[in-house]
């Protein structure tokens, strides 16, 4: 009777440890949250651009690759000619912000000492406000009769009415925006490397006889580039589909990629065409993740030596 006890008891046992969820079923929220708004509309979108769907009623469908072969090279496609200037300036917005927040970056991690945080604290304080009001603000200061202009003319430097054309509607200005958007954003991940280093090798390299800029080349920045690439990359992911400072500080001859994307499907009814530009900046955007993959995810919390 015992026996036949302890067997009900495990079989009991085991009939409510199969019953009961696991902890996999607390992930369920999120992966079909992630699912619905994620990879549904990715999944949609992919559809569009090889006309298997349509936003158009009465045009048939049918599995057509004809918008690829319009875009791709080889051939003189205005959009493709838009996503090659896209990248050029991406390229030179993302370069310059991780020099000019490289100084930043050093500046809090080895100079500010006790007043870092507070220094700190005054570089993210652009992004107590909103971008869409940055922008505005700079398309005021860089208008025809902007801020700048207007300080030129009282200064008697130009003639007043004669501005400066290319401050405005320009990719002059089109860069500067997204520049100054996103230094503070560059400084951060820098910033972070900067303070983790380990501040014993470069006394080390100071004992042996090496100079301050020769610390900084061989040691400092080497150590650093964790910081500077994922800076980078942090700031090419997102400028590749920027549309609203091109929008409001550019113009038709300066509109990036994005731009593009959302006239195909906010001012045109071809949203099958512009799932093709789409779809094409995502494989991009996933591109450069893998090439910089490792950088993203390294470690940047290890706590500083004692």
């Amino acid at each position: 009777m015992a026996v036949a006890s302890d067997a009900s008891i495990r079989s009991q046992g085991l009939l409510r440890g199969a019953l009961r969820p696991g902890r996999s079923w607390l992930a369920a929220p999120a992966s079909i949250y992630l699912l619905a708004v994620l990879i549904v509309p990715l999944a949609l979108i992919g559809l569009y651009s090889v006309n298997v769907m349509t936003n158009l009623v009465g045009v048939p469908t049918g599995f057509s690759v004809v918008n690829w072969q319009d875009f791709l090279p080889p051939g003189s496609n205005p959009f493709w000619d838009r996503f090659v200037s896209s990248i050029v300036v991406t390229l030179i917005v993302s370069v310059a912000a991780v020099v000019a927040a490289y100084p930043i970056a050093y500046c809090l991690a080895f100079v500010a000492r006790r007043r870092r945080y507070t220094l700190l604290l005054l570089v993210l304080a652009p992004f107590f406000t909103s971008y869409l009001l940055r922008v505005v603000a700079w398309k005021v200061i860089l208008a025809n009769d902007g801020v700048l202009n207007s300080a030129l003319w009282q200064l008697g430097l130009r003639q007043h009415g004669n501005g400066i054309s290319w401050l405005i509607y320009s990719w002059f200005s089109v860069g500067l925006v997204l520049f100054y958007s996103w230094v503070p954003f560059v400084a951060l991940p820098i910033y972070v490397v900067l303070e983790n280093m380990d501040q014993r090798l470069l006394e080390a390299a100071l004992d042996l006889g090496a100079g301050r800029l020769h610390v900084f080349r061989r040691v400092t920045l080497p150590l650093s580039l964790p910081g500077v690439i994922a800076g980078f990359v942090f700031v090419l992911i997102p400028t590749t589909g920027e549309f609203i400072s091109p929008l409001l500080v550019g113009g038709p001859s300066s509109y990036m990629f994005g731009n593009s994307i959302q006239s195909f499907f906010s001012d045109t009814p071809d949203w099958n065409y512009g799932a093709v530009l789409a779809v094409w900046l995502i494989a991009i955007v996933l591109v450069l993740m893998i090439l910089f993959g490792r950088f993203l995810s390294a470690d940047l919390r290890a706590a500083p030596a004692e």
